[in-house]
């Protein structure tokens, strides 16, 4: 049996590496302007990584001193988190998948976004005030639109820039508006105002542009879209990874009870 234990305790350290593109996974997720303003997957991805890691720990100690208990809470533990990595693999593939990827506009390279091409669920994140507000302010504390000014000097060489979708939504009037540009974040107003909110909601101070625009809602899921599926394929990868490292070691326990009542029955115990 110890080397059969040894074996568990050497898969189960398999699943204690796995944790850790999970962490690291939740770790990305709060770097960047945009997900530093938007505290919402991070700490899920992260605690159950932490869990995971935990465990995986329990099931490595249980097996290598041959704590029979321990390997069994490690394999109830485990399979628990399993389902939920599963669940929230599934949960982010489910929110993400739905339209967002943008709509070309005549005469421009950059992307325009429209809230209503994206899940109920990221919709409800971004439309309750309470919550934009709070992502509002952060929003205009960064140098996500400052720094266009910076880069982009005349008409021709901003409209054919590949911006970011934040910086589409929230760093100009949307094109349909027919603003005239002065600079990347200075923008003169037709004399006939159109009737859509976003291009009321417009303004030419650096600290509000369009961060109340629903084009800036959008621009923003765009950018959490990208990073959400990038995280996603990381925990969908983890996730397979403990999968074949849970059955393995349940055969593996499975093969060291067998050896274990054999043991028993040769030396005359059954």
């Amino acid at each position: 049996m110890p080397l059969s234990n040894n074996v568990i305790g050497c898969i189960n350290f398999i699943s204690v590496l796995l944790s850790i593109p999970v962490i690291g996974a939740g770790i990305w997720l709060t770097t960047g302007a945009v997900n530093s303003c938007v505290k919402l997957l991070q700490w899920p991805v992260i605690i159950l990584g932490i869990l995971i890691l935990l465990v995986g720990l329990a099931g490595f100690i249980g097996g290598f001193w041959r704590i029979t208990w321990l390997l069994v809470v490690y394999l109830i533990a485990m399979l628990a988190l399993i389902v939920l990595l599963g669940i929230l693999v599934g949960f982010i593939y489910m929110v993400t998948i739905k339209g967002g990827s943008g709509h070309p506009e005549p005469s421009r390279a950059y992307l325009e976004y429209s809230l209503q091409d994206f899940s109920g669920y990221l919709r409800r994140r971004v439309q309750r005030s309470y919550k934009w507000d709070r992502i509002r302010t952060c929003l205009s504390t960064t140098t996500i639109c400052s720094e266009l000014n910076q880069t982009f000097s005349t008409a021709l060489d901003f409209f054919n820039a590949h911006l970011t979708p934040i910086q589409s939504g929230c760093c100009k009037p949307p094109t349909k508006c027919g603003f005239t540009f002065v600079n990347p974040t200075y923008w003169i107003s037709p004399i006939d105002m159109s009737a859509d909110m976003d291009c009321l909601q417009w303004s030419n101070d650096q600290n509000a542009l369009c961060y109340a625009c629903d084009s800036c809602k959008a621009g923003l899921l765009a950018n959490l879209k990208v990073d959400w599926l990038k995280a996603d394929l990381f925990l969908l990868l983890a996730l397979i990874g403990l999968i074949i490292v849970y059955i393995t070691g349940c055969c593996a326990f499975r093969n060291a009870k067998t050896e274990d009542i054999f043991r028993k029955y040769r030396q005359g115990y059954t």
